[in-house]
């Protein structure tokens, strides 16, 4: 196996909530050299320096100095969250089985988390001597599983079926009266008084390669760790260039980008703001010669239902990264942003896919949009092809995620001019 491969299969088989793809994300960070600041301190940087933050224990930011004059910023932005079920407060449910009080988060494909072990991952705040502090928590076995109903009680199951999260996709935690209770379980793992908590159920089957061929990846997640890793193994390994590269991985793209974390927040434009001050830059002049990848995975063709597809625009598993279109600016991509990514691809020698959705079809979005109407910049919305996206067990291409590391390495040795509206200069 290909040892990039796995890399990325090691990260995405610890990175069970948000949480912990972050730290893991920050653990590579470190170890290449990166040091860590506060948003509550104040900033002294230096050519040559490497740096990065997290906000929340969800969201990560790194970024390096150049030796020479900075000239702009280039950027990636993807996300760590995944749809999962958030666990609720006073989360223990009796009755003839102990049950767990979940509620959706995200849209996600529901049947496809029932009759698999699971377990919980997250945050906890637990108090300390030192004032309520932050701790990781992964409850690391087989602890739940939602049970479907069997065929000879539910006839119409294969027939289609409104799965209510309420009732139907409650998890199993134990018998009537188990022994320990959960909140229990937790204070034990969190090794502290808990006073609040982010915790989300995940899928407890690893990464695996598989196919004739070994072609394909699969994995919990793949939307968007796979383009959140690569990313980040592209921005380690890029050659230095007069930009700044900032790599960014937010929370909450799958809700909105809506929170403090999230690409909808002020997180990216405070950071870029206080990179200018503390370098003397003019931050107007850096925006004007910057570009940020979007990066969140896009559909392959699928293999029994090609109707779904666009046939013109319809990107297979192993044929490369993707770039995403949308006339009503749902993904961010126009002719100018292709044509440069198209161009930084060449240059890696690595093929380009396209991806639009049935006209007749509308499809999501993704946080190139959101983070736009903060830091307004020349931006294309890219992906990794995949299959069973927001299911619990999803399917991508090996080859595409190597294709994409090197494209990422690719960008971040670049640096981008910009002399006239509508001319654009790679080097």
């Amino acid at each position: 196996m290909e040892p990039r491969i796995r890399e990325l299969m090691d990260f995405l088989d610890g990175a069970h909530s948000v949480y912990h793809a972050v730290a893991g994300l920050a653990w590579e960070l470190e170890a290449a050299g990166y040091q860590c600041l506060s948003e509550s301190d104040s900033w002294s940087l230096r050519a040559g320096g490497k740096y990065y933050l997290t906000r929340g224990g969800s969201a990560v930011i790194a970024f390096r100095i150049p030796d020479t004059e900075p000239a702009g910023f280039m950027m990636s932005a993807s996300h760590a969250d995944r749809p999962s079920f958030k666990v609720k407060e006073n989360a223990q449910l009796s009755g003839k089985y102990t049950r767990l009080a979940v509620e959706g988060y995200g849209g996600m494909i529901r049947h496809s988390w029932l009759d698999r072990p699971l377990s919980v991952a997250g945050r906890v705040l637990v108090q300390t001597d030192e004032g309520v502090q932050s701790r990781l928590v992964d409850i690391d076995r087989d602890l739940l599983l939602i049970p479907s109903v069997a065929i000879h009680m539910d006839r119409q199951v294969n027939e289609g079926k409104n799965w209510n999260l309420a009732v139907d996709l409650l998890p199993v935690l134990g018998g009537a009266e188990p022994g320990i209770q959960f909140s229990k379980l937790l204070t034990q793992a969190a090794g502290g008084e808990i006073l609040g908590h982010d915790l989300y159920l995940y899928n407890r089957q690893k990464a695996a390669v598989w196919g004739i061929e070994e072609e394909f990846l699969s994995a919990p997640a793949l939307d968007d760790l796979e383009c959140a890793w690569c990313c980040c193994k592209g921005f380690l390994e890029a050659e230095e260039s007069a930009a700044i590269p900032v790599l960014c991985v937010f929370d909450s793209e799958e809700v909105g980008s809506s929170s403090l974390q999230g690409a909808g927040s002020c997180l990216l434009e405070s950071v870029l703001s206080r990179i200018c001050k503390a370098c003397d830059l003019d931050l107007d002049r850096m925006l004007s010669q910057s570009f940020m990848v979007s990066a969140d995975n896009a559909h392959a063709i699928h293999p029994n239902h090609p109707e779904y597809a666009d046939a013109a625009n319809a990107p297979v598993m192993g044929g490369g990264p993707v770039i995403k279109f949308n006339a009503n600016m749902r993904y961010t991509t126009d002719g100018a942003t292709a044509a440069i990514w198209r161009k930084v691809c060449a240059m890696a020698n690595v093929p380009v896919q396209t991806y639009c959705n049935r006209a007749d079809m509308p499809g999501g979005s993704t946080l190139g949009n959101i983070s736009l109407s903060h830091v307004s910049v020349p931006t294309v919305d890219l992906g990794l092809p995949q299959l069973a996206m927001h299911a619990a067990y999803e399917t991508a291409g090996v080859q595409d995620a190597l294709y994409f590391m090197d494209a990422m390495t690719a960008f971040y040795s670049c640096a981008m001019e910009i002399p006239a509206d509508g001319v654009y200069v790679i080097r």
